[in-house]
């Protein structure tokens, strides 16, 4: 038997998410409340909003600034992922990204530009982190992107006010959580949008209380820079990763894609998360669980 579903679109963070409750219908103010989460998390952490709480710190070099809960965790865990990684994820490439074209506010089309020069030279070691006074310090001019952790932050933060609701999904441009079984009482079936092909899937997987992300350049161009060498990545078109939250995934994911394989596929395997790297020649290449899973 199929259980009824809750279901609610809307315009959130540049994309339409969609939550769906299975076999609830008075799930409508914990959705109101997930929703929420997605327009808090922005509000800090948007680079494309002056106004925002992150566009205020990267205006404040080589002072500790005191930020939001929100914020902290956020660059917190992007300068974790960005040290595991050895700064295939760097959150502080911003600057490089806007001077690359990706500087464009969505709901406007209009172009947003820095007000000041970035240092070519700046990294994620440039960005010192108070945890008990939770404050931020930036130690050259630089402009943070957490394009690639606050979607997944969002996410995870929607899916804690589902929760007990045991049986839901979260999609948020493709940045993913699936809770319990789908309205047929199974795993939810994720399907992975060929890189080559519009409209047409390379694979499918079967996903219960995890989160999948995919990176890909067929999003908006080639968006994912390697850091590390200031110009777009090329070793791989698309990777998708499944771990237990969709922060991580998101940004595991963009560093795989930097890396490619196989170096890609050791860094999944060492953090513990299982994925699929694709080449630009559509080999594939993936972790031990992705293969038997």
């Amino acid at each position: 038997m199929t259980a009824e579903s809750y279901v609610r679109s809307t315009a959130v963070m540049g994309t339409i998410a969609t939550i769906e409750v299975v076999g609830c219908d008075s799930a409508e103010t914990a959705v109101d409340t997930a929703f929420e989460w997605f327009r808090r998390i922005e509000a800090c952490c948007s680079r494309f909003d002056t106004a925002s709480e992150l566009s205020q710190l990267s205006s404040k070099i080589g002072n500790p600034v005191p930020v939001s809960a929100i914020l902290y965790e956020a660059v917190q865990f992007a300068i974790a992922v960005a040290e595991e990684t050895g700064g295939a994820f760097d959150p502080t490439v911003g600057y490089r990204m806007e001077a690359a074209g990706f500087n464009r506010e969505y709901h406007t089309g209009r172009p947003v530009q820095a007000a000041f020069d970035a240092d070519d030279s700046v990294s994620y070691r440039d960005v010192l982190l108070d945890p008990a006074q939770k404050t931020i310090r930036l130690l050259k001019p630089m402009l943070l992107d957490l394009g690639a952790v606050a979607k997944g932050f969002a996410v995870d933060m929607a899916a804690r006010e589902l929760l007990p609701f045991k049986d839901f999904a979260i999609d948020a441009g493709g940045d993913l959580y699936l809770g319990g079984c789908n309205s047929e009482g199974r795993a939810w079936s994720v399907g992975i949008r060929h890189p080559r092909h519009d409209g047409e899937l390379i694979d499918s997987i079967s996903v219960s209380n995890q989160a999948v992300c995919t990176s890909g350049n067929y999003e908006r161009g080639e968006h994912i820079l390697d850091p590390r060498r200031a110009h777009a990545t090329g070793n791989a078109v698309s990777v998708t990763v499944v771990a237990q939250t969709a922060m991580l995934a998101d940004a595991i994911a963009t560093a795989a894609f930097v890396l490619g394989p196989p170096e890609g596929i050791q860094l999944l395997e060492r953090i513990g998360v299982e994925g699929l790297i694709i080449t630009p020649s559509l080999e594939r290449f993936e972790t031990q669980g992705m293969r038997h899973g």
